[in-house]
């Protein structure tokens, strides 16, 4: 018998109930580290559907990159930073200058950068330059970048 009542049906609706259940704690709760418990939760969920799917390498890569790299690093924001009912102190007016002028630096060299690169559109690069291509570059070649 097959259906939504087989061991793969009831699986499913397990993981979507996970899913569901840890969207709605990320939405409704008060707290915030709780909205960010149940962010991951969700997430779970959908790494679980993704294993239903039949495709573990996303599935890892759901709970390697979101739970454990976002969601911790949220975790970590939310409880190294200052309570909201405390006031804060003024901003220094030289923060202000330095942190202008290190922005603008920083958009002065990404423009230069853009501007002294070579791009080569794809239709010139050949026809073996697709998705799969660029994939297998990324994990392969260019793997630290991936990672980094």
């Amino acid at each position: 018998m097959s259906g939504i009542f087989d061991l793969a049906g009831l699986s499913f609706l397990g993981v979507l109930t996970i899913t569901f259940v840890g969207a709605i704690i990320a939405v409704g709760a008060r707290n915030i580290f709780h909205n960010v418990l149940g962010l991951a939760l969700s997430l779970f969920g959908v790494a679980g559907i993704f294993l239903y799917l039949n495709s573990p390498f996303l599935a890892m890569m759901e709970i390697l990159i979101y739970v454990g790299a976002i969601c911790i690093a949220i975790c970590f924001a939310i409880m190294l930073s200052e309570p909201l009912y405390l006031p804060r102190p003024p901003r220094k007016p030289i923060n202000r200058i330095g942190a202008g002028l290190e922005a603008g630096l920083v958009f002065f060299m990404l423009r230069v950068l853009v501007i002294k690169t070579a791009w080569v559109p794809a239709a010139v690069r050949g026809p073996d330059w697709f998705l799969a291509t660029i994939g297998h570059y990324l994990l392969t070649r260019y793997a630290l970048i991936f990672e980094v």
